[in-house]
């Protein structure tokens, strides 16, 4: 059964304005957390996770980082145009390709102000010591996105030229500027592989403080890598989910992190943040991919493109092959295909009646009404989301980016 027909304003709540946090709290695992299991509500802090992880569980998390995506130029005759780096050109095979680039790069991006930019180039200086100095030059107008040409007169990468002349990419929600502590505050403490224009922000609860305690129950950790778009913010403004098209978003593993994953299939698989469940979901998909082409096609070569994730794949396909078997032939087919890490783009889009292949539970922050992220929590717990926000909103829970959070257990 396909979550088309599902209209989209049953997943409306009220969120009032004051509900919505507008700056993290001064320590991170202090936030409070939800917990809803066996249809039962409790509160409590990040700091006591451990608590109600059972001992021996598996947690993912996404080490993506957010990159200063929002770059400042300034016209000749002083008019202000933004430019906020969305993802890749297609030239580039994913991501970090695209960030190791030096001298010059191709960019999707949005434009503030277009219309008074017309052909000329703009130029930045971004480290006056250096005089480095970035040009910006309009390629071409796609649908909803320019394509921009980033060059600069230095060999340093496109990271690095972001780092130095660009703002953290703020949530619109949050209508406000970025601040000198967002560049810290925005990043989980374990962010490591530049290319996010949005935070994992489950995981911008997690300390090492945490990390030590959740360790000294026996419980494990292990990294995905999926880079966050602005897609994430994208509202569904379509009557029903069928219209609506979901965002793709790259995303990295490697081969020891699936081994992993098998290896703890049989223990709790708790996952922070959507994009990591997102991301494991999707394996269980390709996995699936992998084994039925390979009793069809036989010795014929499958790519990575053959079993990337559409949006609708996961509701046209069975599902009759467990978690385990799935990911053992994705792990073999990577071995002979030659590959330690898997790169591909994923377009899944996780909404009731869809069930969890592979997690057993979700560390998730409070979403925003009518978004593809509460669609994702209805999926788990049903029409129980109501009776989450709702104790959530009575109870001076903060919402969304640096609000608090919640730990779900599939029902």
């Amino acid at each position: 059964m396909s979550p088309k027909n599902l209209l989209i304003k049953d997943f409306d709540y009220d969120l009032p304005g004051e509900k919505i946090a507008k700056h993290p709290l001064p320590k991170r695992d202090e936030s409070k957390l939800l917990i809803w299991k066996n249809q039962a509500i409790k509160e409590d802090q990040y700091f006591n996770l451990d608590k109600y992880l059972p001992e021996y569980s598996f947690i993912v998390f996404n080490n993506t980082k957010v990159v200063e995506a929002r770059l400042l130029f300034q016209k000749t005759s002083g008019t202000a145009i933004e430019i906020f780096c969305l993802e890749t050109a297609d030239d580039y095979a994913d991501i970090t390709t695209a960030m190791l680039q030096t001298k010059k790069v191709l960019w999707k991006c949005l434009v503030g102000n277009s219309k008074k930019w017309k052909d000329e180039s703009l130029q930045k200086i971004i480290s006056e010591n250096k005089t480095i100095i970035l040009t910006a030059k309009k390629i071409s107008k796609q649908e909803d996105n320019f394509i921009i040409e980033f060059s600069w007169n230095a060999a340093i990468s496109f990271a690095e030229v972001l780092h130095l002349a660009g703002v953290i990419p703020l949530p619109p929600y949050l209508h406000r500027d970025a601040e000198k502590d967002d560049a810290v505050r925005y990043q989980t403490v374990y962010a490591k592989h530049a290319g996010s224009v949005a935070a994992p922000t489950a995981g911008l609860h997690f300390t090492d403080a945490l990390f030590e305690k959740l360790s000294a129950k026996n419980i494990t950790k292990d990294f995905v890598t999926l880079h966050v778009g602005a897609g994430t913010f994208k509202p569904v403004k379509t009557e029903t989910i069928a219209a609506h098209e979901m965002h793709a978003e790259y995303f990295e593993v490697s081969k020891e992190f699936i081994i992993h994953l098998i290896n703890n299939l049989q223990n709790t698989v708790a996952v922070v943040g959507t994009t990591s469940l997102r991301t494991v979901e999707s394996l269980y998909w390709m996995g699936n991919k992998v084994s039925r082409q390979s009793k069809v096609n036989g010795q014929q070569k499958i790519t990575v493109e053959d079993i990337s994730i559409h949006q609708w794949d996961v509701y046209e396909m069975n599902d009759d092959i467990s978690a385990g078997e799935s990911l053992h032939a994705l792990l073999n087919w990577m071995s002979k295909n030659n590959l330690d890490k898997l790169i591909a783009k994923t377009q899944i889009i996780i909404a009731p009646p869809y069930k969890v292949k592979i997690a057993n539970a979700l560390v998730t922050n409070f979403h925003q009404p009518k978004s593809t992220l509460l669609l994702l929590v209805a999926a788990i717990v049903g029409n129980e989301w109501r009776s989450i926000y709702d104790y959530a909103l009575q109870n001076n829970f903060r919402f969304l980016s640096y609000g608090d959070g919640c730990l779900i257990f599939s029902s």
